[in-house]
C-alpha cells in the first residue's frame, strides 16, 4: 500500500517501522494522516512475521501536535457528528503488538498523546513533550488529560494542561514519561534494539504481558492481577511455555514459535 503523509519499512523481516512524513508542518497529525497510521498499524499487527512495531518522526520533530489550520474551522457539529479523533485516532488501541514510541524533538499536544498511546517511549536527548492546547482556547483531546497524570502525577500533569508549558526529556525521563534517553544519533539503534529483543520472544507471552500492564494502568489492583493470573495460568498450555521452561532448565536458547 502506497501512503502519501507517513512511510513503512521493515527491519530483519520482524520489526514493522512507521515514520510519521509531512517535515514542513513538523508533522502535524492531519485525518489524513492518521487514517494511513491506523491503516500501516493494522496491517504489521495482522503480518504474522512481525512481532513489535515502531512509530517515530523526524530529529526536528515526533508530532508538533495536531492539524490546527483543519481544525480552525470545525464548530461543534462537525467535530461531534464525525465522531473526531476517536474515528482515526483509537486505532493503535487495538493493536495487539507491542508499538515502541522513538520520540526526538517536539512531542506536543497530540504528538505527546500519541506518544503515550505507544507501549513505551524511548526518547532522543533533544526531546521535548508538552501539553499547549490552553493556548488555543481548549484542552487536550487525544487522551492527554487522562493518560498524562497516570505516567507523571497529578501535579506535573497539572501543570502542563494549565500553562503550556514544555517538559524536557530528563525532567520526562525522571517524571517516568519515557522510559530511556539516548544520544539523537542512537535513537533508532535503541529503539530496533529492544524491538528485535521483543521479536526474539514467543509473541503470545508478549502479548498476554502488554495487555496486563494495560489493565494495571487503566483498571483497579484487584482486577489487574485476576486478568494476569488467567493469563498467567493460559500460558501454561502454550507450546512456547514448555519450550522455554525446558530450555532454562537443560541451559540452551529457547527457539520459541509462537505456539
Amino acid at each position: 500500500m502506497s501512503y502519501e503523509f507517513i512511510t513503512v519499512r521493515t527491519e530483519g523481516d520482524k520489526v514493522g517501522i512507521i515514520t510519521l512524513n509531512r517535515p514542513k508542518q513538523l508533522n502535524a497529525l492531519s485525518p489524513q494522516l492518521m487514517v494511513e497510521l491506523g491503516q500501516a498499524l493494522k496491517a504489521f499487527d495482522a503480518d504474522p512475521a512481525i512481532g513489535c512495531l515502531i512509530i517515530t518522526g523526524n530529529e526536528k520533530a515526533f508530532a508538533a501536535g495536531a492539524d490546527i489550520g483543519a481544525m480552525a474551522t470545525y464548530g461543534f457539529a462537525d467535530v461531534y457528528r464525525d465522531d473526531y479523533i476517536t474515528r482515526d485516532w483509537e486505532t493503535i488501541r487495538s493493536i495487539r503488538k507491542p508499538v515502541i514510541a522513538a520520540v526526538s524533538g517536539f512531542a506536543l499536544g497530540g504528538g505527546c498523546e500519541l506518544a503515550m498511546m505507544c507501549d513505551f517511549i524511548i526518547a532522543a536527548d533533544n526531546a521535548r513533550f508538552g501539553q499547549p492546547e490552553i493556548k488555543l482556547g481548549i484542552i487536550p483531546g487525544a487522551g492527554g488529560t487522562q493518560r498524562l497524570p497516570r505516567a507523571v502525577g497529578k501535579s506535573k500533569a497539572m501543570d502542563m494542561a494549565l500553562t503550556g508549558r514544555m517538559m524536557d526529556v530528563r525532567e520526562a525521563e525522571t517524571a517516568g514519561l519515557v522510559s530511556r534517553v539516548v544520544p539523537l544519533d542512537k535513537l533508532m539503534d535503541e529503539a530496533l534494539g529492544a524491538a528485535l529483543t521483543i521479536c526474539g520472544f514467543g509473541q503470545l507471552a508478549v502479548m498476554a504481558a502488554k495487555e496486563c500492564v494495560n489493565r494495571a494502568f487503566e483498571g483497579t489492583l484487584a482486577d489487574g492481577v485476576m486478568f494476569e493470573r488467567r493469563l498467567f495460568h493460559a500460558l501454561f498450555a502454550t507450546s512456547d511455555q514448555k519450550e522455554g521452561m525446558d530450555a532454562f532448565v537443560n541451559k540452551r536458547q529457547a527457539a520459541f514459535k509462537n505456539q
